[in-house]
């Protein structure tokens, strides 16, 4: 498998502390397919594709500085304004890049994830790692460099989501099932991947990371209130040792909905991510 070539622990945020998630997560593992290849989509979907083949070209590219960082990675809580940052699209496949990885994967198990993207660790390029088993040593190690999504299922699911950029809030979203994405290795080497089930849910969460989106901006009202405290919590616990106000209340948040499908942008930041999200076609 393509993604294969590259395999080291990569951390989620959909957390391995999840309640529901962690009885599933040996059964999940293994729904991980490769797909050989896209279908031929239709005209008006090809059109399409061709306008995301223009924003990706359109995109920042990340500086070797954008890509440096310091041991030990540390995990960006909400409300920091990075995880909220356009991310940069990475063209430099090196040793840097290879280490980054390992070092992203070692936060991820250290912290009971099951996936982990780059600018949960402060870091705004288009990356993500994960393993739906979240142990070291077990599963599959994924890594996904600037991930597009080609096509995703119209059956959707709720599912109880946790994130590590909001310790211990678990609320639930709903998402589609399955998945088809476009994205680069480690090496550099493009190829094509189908999730469903649970990998499809943590390539989803991680995907909005990738977009400034958080999973509270998919969450219908009445789930919201339900963590809305713990949420002001982070944005008291932000300011205190800050000293500068927080960057978004969840207070004045009003009726912000992230786009349709499980994917995009959130309304907020539409116009700022506009074609970042790759929505090419529903089956």
């Amino acid at each position: 498998m393509a993604c294969s070539t590259w395999l080291h622990p990569i951390p989620f945020f959909i957390s391995r502390r999840t309640p529901t998630l962690h009885s599933n997560l040996r059964r999940f593992h293994r729904l991980i397919s490769a797909s050989p290849r896209l279908q031929p989509p239709p005209m008006e979907v090809r059109a399409q594709a061709r306008r995301l083949f223009a924003f990706e070209k359109e995109d920042e590219v990340a500086s070797p500085a954008d890509l440096s960082f310091q041991e030990p990675l540390k995990i960006v809580e909400y409300p920091d304004p990075i995880l909220r940052s356009k991310n940069k699209r990475i063209v430099t496949f090196d040793d840097n890049l290879k280490k980054l990885v390992e070092e992203m994967f070692d936060v991820m198990y250290k912290t009971d994830g099951i996936g982990l993207s780059a600018p949960q660790v402060g870091i705004n390029v288009q990356l993500m790692v994960f393993n739906p088993v979240g142990e070291r040593g077990e599963g599959e190690e994924i890594v996904l460099v600037n991930p597009r999504v080609g096509k995703y299922s119209k059956k959707r699911v709720i599912f109880n989501e946790g994130c590590l950029s909001f310790p211990e809030i678990y609320a639930d979203v709903e998402r589609p099932e399955s998945v088809k994405i476009d994205a680069k290795d480690v090496t550099g080497t493009r190829f094509v991947y189908s999730f469903s089930e649970l990998p499809a849910r943590v390539f989803q969460h991680e995907f909005d990371h990738l977009q400034g989106v958080l999973f509270f901006d998919r969450m219908t009202e009445d789930v919201l209130d339900g963590i809305r405290s713990e949420l002001e919590a982070l944005e008291k616990k932000y300011e205190d040792k800050t000293g500068k106000p927080s960057p978004e209340k969840i207070v004045t948040r009003q009726g912000r909905k992230a786009a349709a499908a499980g994917f995009g942008k959130s309304r907020t930041h539409e116009k700022r991510a506009s074609g970042v999200s790759g929505l090419i076609h529903k089956e």
